[in-house]
């Protein structure tokens, strides 16, 4: 079958929740993909941000491998071998203290609710806390995750949503004070925008609204489900603010591939939050998933993954900061590490369809801004190939 025959049946089968671009992507190999009928792409967008070692790491995949003639799953009722190594590592590389495997993002910010509401309820002996989450934030499409996402276009079908949630502005720490009180038990945000547009935290509103936690004895819950696991040049983009949270999430780049998130927090919430029966999972952190985070991890200190990182994030930036020079229809390149975007007064979405047209895959943060996500093994070349094609894509959309 070609890839047209494939699209074909898959959207008689599929329940059309996405508008798929119309390629089917087949195999992959570093950080390039080729999809069913042979053509080859640059990939820019690491499956959004996934991933982060790109395609055909034969130490990763070897590892899977071993795992499946051992053993696959064996639920949360007994301990298994790779969770407890991967808990460990992953500790090791975030400075928390306890962890709880998921299945997806959403679920690592579904526990973390609910961790924060527990908090609140052990330490005051009454329910109904409130949470504060930012505006154009996005934290997942279940439906305690849409309640703290602040994007009226996401919600408005599925109200009513989890009450309790009051919503301020990203780096506006005076709109995080109006809204916070006696009854805050957590401010939940991403330590950089992803969906909303590549906003990364201003230092002094991380801050501020860490001292304001403290104040209220709230939880600072981040969300790096996007913006983790080396993606902004350290292995979580909050230790470049030195902002350590009560509560992290992880995902994505997590596993690389496989279905795994995490929910990260300090042995002083861990004490007052979740006990037995509190919350759970059947397939959370079986024995393939978490083989797969523990190798992951190995490779990326292997690899030296975050100096990396903030090599090419120079690089890209660089490049990028031409494109804008020389480009009028970009108005605005913003971003951290290799997460970066820019904001285009003309369609992102045709820009990224015509990208795909000439084998380069990126994909849009909204209407307008172009996200840049590359696997963090990218190399200097792979960026300035990049820039060859976006440069004369953005001069046809000019000429237009």
């Amino acid at each position: 079958m070609n890839s047209m025959a494939y699209m074909e049946q898959a959207n008689q089968d599929l329940l059309h929740t996405y508008n798929r671009y119309g390629i089917v992507l087949e195999s992959g190999e570093g950080v390039y993909l080729s999809d069913a009928d042979g053509k080859k792409y640059l990939d820019f967008a690491a499956g959004i941000g996934v991933c982060a070692l790109g395609y055909g790491n034969e130490a990763y995949n070897q590892a899977l491998k071993e795992q499946i003639d051992k053993l696959l799953h064996t639920s949360n009722l007994y301990y298994n071998q790779p969770a407890m190594q991967a808990a460990r590592k992953l500790k090791a590389i975030s400075g928390m203290d306890r962890v709880f495997f998921t299945n997806s993002g959403a679920e690592a910010v579904e526990g973390a609710i609910k961790a924060a509401k527990k908090y609140a309820f052990t330490r005051d002996g009454w329910a109904g806390h409130e949470i504060i989450a930012m505006r154009h934030s996005f934290h997942g499409r279940s439906l305690g995750a849409l309640s703290v996402t602040g994007n009226r276009q996401y919600q408005e079908a599925f109200e009513p949503l989890l009450p309790g949630v009051r919503f301020a502005d990203f780096n506006d720490l005076d709109s995080v004070k109006a809204q916070i009180g006696d009854k805050t038990c957590a401010v939940l945000l991403e330590t950089v925008q992803g969906e909303g547009g590549i906003y990364p935290a201003e230092k002094e509103f991380l801050e501020g609204v860490a001292r304001l936690c403290k104040e209220y004895d709230a939880l600072l819950i981040l969300d790096e489900i996007q913006c983790g696991m080396g993606r902004c040049g350290r292995m979580f983009a909050w230790q470049e603010y030195a902002v350590r949270p009560d509560i992290l999430t992880t995902a994505k780049a997590l596993g690389c591939g496989v279905p795994v998130g995490a929910f990260l927090m300090t042995e002083r919430v861990a004490e007052k939050s979740l006990a037995p029966g509190d919350h759970g999972t059947t397939y959370g952190g079986n024995p393939l998933v978490c083989a797969a985070v523990s190798k992951t991890i190995e490779l990326m200190e292997q690899m030296q993954i975050e100096e990396h990182v903030q090599k090419m994030a120079h690089c890209l930036w660089n490049r990028l900061e031409a494109l804008k020079e020389k480009h009028t229809c970009i108005t605005e390149h913003r971003g951290m590490g290799l997460m970066q975007g820019l904001e285009l007064s003309v369609p992102a979405g045709e820009a990224s369809r015509l990208a795909l047209e000439r084998g380069l895959i990126l994909i849009t943060a909204g209407a307008n801004v172009l996200r840049f996500l590359p696997p963090l093994i990218i190399k200097e070349q792979e960026i300035d190939a990049m820039y060859e094609i976006l440069d004369g894509i953005l001069q046809d959309m000019e000429a237009r």
